[in-house]
């Protein structure tokens, strides 16, 4: 038998609330968006296919979409649809899988790029640029420099060469499209050149505010950035651009999707049939 001290009331044991009906669809389409692999800026099945999809009902599915809404999570355009979006108006998520200018996620993601500090002068490519696109250090090519904002802060520095074999529109056309934001991907593609995909290569590195990049992203002190290297070619390999771009931390989410080769099946989940009397 528990004996109990004389004028001392039982302890209460407090028990964690259950989740609402609304928390568990939360989390299920969280998980869902997670698990079928949707990407920034991509449109939702319509409300009645999503809510047969999770099992839940219309009204609760709204009051989660609304959750999401808030948190940044997915978009929600009147009279459109729901589009899938990011936590942070300041940081692109970015697959690396695919080949997508940074203006058009900014696009998706409903945020204003724009360029300052832009400098376009013809220069010798040097001996790293010049072994990447197949040219003599000494040979003279277009580069690109300027200081990317998302809705007016510093978000990247960025500096493109493009190959001397590339005909570009004229300085100040140039000069115009790259102060809107566009990327000098969006500028080759508009010129009809067949880009196809672009050797990426990332690494760490610090800047500060003594030196050009670390003064124009507003660094004071010393940081770590994240610095991305690639070369653009078309679809037969030849290599048309190459680009240095510098982030600070938490400017850039970058992540790869992998999978198995041969995944299994997903198991079919029977649901219990209600019976009305």
């Amino acid at each position: 038998m528990r004996l109990m001290a004389k004028g001392v009331e039982p302890a209460t044991v407090e028990r964690e609330p259950k989740p609402s009906l609304v928390d568990i669809a939360e989390d299920s389409l969280r998980n869902w968006l997670a698990s079928s692999r949707r990407r920034l800026g991509e449109r939702l099945p319509p409300e009645q296919e999503l809510s047969a999809r999770l099992g839940i009902s219309r009204g609760t599915l709204r009051t989660a979409l609304r959750r999401l809404e808030q948190s940044g999570e997915i978009v929600r355009r009147q009279g459109s649809g729901t589009y899938v979006g990011s936590v942070s108006s300041g940081t692109f998520d970015e697959g690396l899988e695919r080949l997508v200018s940074y203006a058009e996620l900014a696009r998706q993601k409903g945020v204003r790029m724009e360029a300052v500090q832009t400098t376009i002068a013809e220069l010798p490519v040097g001996e790293r640029v010049g072994e990447m696109l197949g040219l003599d250090p000494t040979h003279i090519a277009t580069t690109v420099s300027r200081v990317l904002l998302l809705d007016g802060e510093p978000w990247a520095s960025m500096r493109d060469v493009v190959h001397p074999d590339v005909s570009l529109p004229a300085p100040a056309k140039l000069h115009q499209a790259l102060e809107r934001g566009q990327m000098v991907l969006d500028v080759l593609k508009q010129q009809g050149i067949p880009v196809a995909y672009a050797r990426t290569h990332i690494t760490a590195r610090t800047v500060s505010a003594d030196d050009p990049v670390g003064s124009a992203l507003g660094v004071e002190g010393k940081s770590a950035a994240l610095e991305l290297e690639h070369v653009t070619c078309t679809s037969d390999g030849v290599p048309v651009e190459h680009s240095t771009d510098i982030f600070l931390p938490g400017r850039l989410d970058l992540h790869v999707m992998r999978q198995l080769e041969d995944p299994p099946p997903v198991p079919t989940i029977e649901r219990p049939t209600t019976r009305r009397s």
